[in-house]
């Protein structure tokens, strides 16, 4: 069978397989509205028996939350859990952590900042993925849903980075106050204003599915005032430019999609302090809910299961009873404005940077294989 690794850590417990719209979606041979794999769709049977490709080789398509089996004796025994335990249909990360955010609903959206961001949005099973290859779509744990979803490389990994390589004094420092280092650092970005002096980091670009390439890393628009030009606005810099290309990935989902919403949820590790879920709110101007539990994939995975056991009826009933929120941020508009021209001269020095990595000149950051 054609399966994912999930597929087959539910298929030792419980002896049956099958595959979740979330995961088999990311396949590219899974049908977003029907939430099946493609044999038996279209000409699709014509194609594999060309290719002398049995359709037996695609397993059955279950939904998150469903059960799938119990668990075995052997399993048991290699485990230790229970024989007979129920064993329900997980589901894709990305749609968990969703789910456990209670982005559950058309139209809702989030931000995932961890060592990659993820940019997700609600949308219509029905909706097809854009032609030009920009935002990825897979099936969203919630039946008649889909979730475009953008990504941005490595944004949380190289705040860790910089961290590391320059914030030696500053880890001291945290060490001897008591406090995350970050949260030193925010303190003293927080002096620094909008645009960070004119401070443009190149690492990820916006999400380019069909031609997926980041420029050399770099920091352009250097000042040699230290006055203008020190950790503090390299970190500032920093946490702008990953809402930045958040702000522009979500708005190319909404370009394709048509689906808006005035308010975004923000989660992971980058949303644990107070600037950047401000910076934020004033890049993309919606109002940003951050939840209590912020690593919210495990949370998500344990609503299905109690869907599973029918201490809920869906996942959608099961977010909006167990989600809480900690706290909310408001744009600044004013902030948005001047973040609007920053994103557009941002894009075209990007542009620009990514072409000396075509010509050869300088290495990218990360680059698809074959490119």
């Amino acid at each position: 069978k054609m399966t994912m690794i999930s597929d087959w850590v539910l298929a030792e417990l419980s002896g049956e397989l099958a595959s979740d719209p979330s995961n088999a979606g990311t396949s590219g041979i899974f049908s977003l509205e029907q939430r099946q794999f493609l044999p038996g769709l279209g000409n699709f049977s014509a194609i594999l028996a060309e290719l002398a490709i049995p359709e037996s080789l695609f397993p059955p398509s279950l939904e998150t939350g469903i059960q799938l089996g119990v668990v075995t004796e052997s399993a048991a025994k290699a485990t230790g859990l229970k024989a007979g335990t129920p064993v329900m249909m997980g589901g894709g990360d990305v749609q968990l952590g969703a789910a456990g955010l209670g982005i559950v609903e058309l139209g809702q959206s989030a931000v995932l900042g961890g060592t990659f961001w993820q940019q997700v949005v609600n949308i219509p099973a029905t909706t097809p993925p854009p032609t030009d290859s920009s935002i990825r779509v897979n099936p969203h744990v919630v039946p008649g849903q889909s979730q475009a979803e953008g990504i941005s490389f490595f944004s949380g990994f190289v705040m860790r980075w910089f961290r590391d390589a320059f914030c030696e004094l500053e880890k001291q420092q945290a060490q001897q106050q008591g406090c995350d280092v970050y949260q030193l650092l925010e303190t003293q970005a927080k002096s620094i204003p909008v645009g960070s002096h004119g401070i443009l980091p190149i690492f990820s670009d916006t999400m380019k599915y069909g031609h997926w390439m980041h420029a050399s890393p770099s920091f352009i628009n250097l000042n040699l005032d230290p006055s203008r030009c020190n950790k503090a606005a390299l970190f500032r810099a920093l946490q702008e430019n990953a809402c930045i290309v958040s702000a522009l990935n979500l708005k190319n989902i909404e370009a394709f999609s048509g689906m808006q919403s005035d308010t975004l949820v923000f989660a992971g590790g980058a949303s644990k302090g107070t600037l950047w879920p401000q910076i934020l709110a004033d890049v993309t101007g919606k109002q940003i809910h951050i939840p209590v539990v912020k690593e919210a994939t495990a949370l998500g995975a344990a609503m299905a299961a109690g869907v599973g056991v029918g201490f809920y009826s869906s996942l959608t009933e099961a977010a909006q009873t167990i989600v809480q929120w900690q706290t909310t941020y408001e744009p600044n508009s004013a902030n948005t404005a001047l973040y609007a021209d920053i994103a557009q001269r941002w894009q075209a020095v990007y542009d620009a940077q990514l072409q000396l990595v075509t010509a050869g000149l300088t290495e990218s950051m990360w680059k698809a294989p074959g490119l």
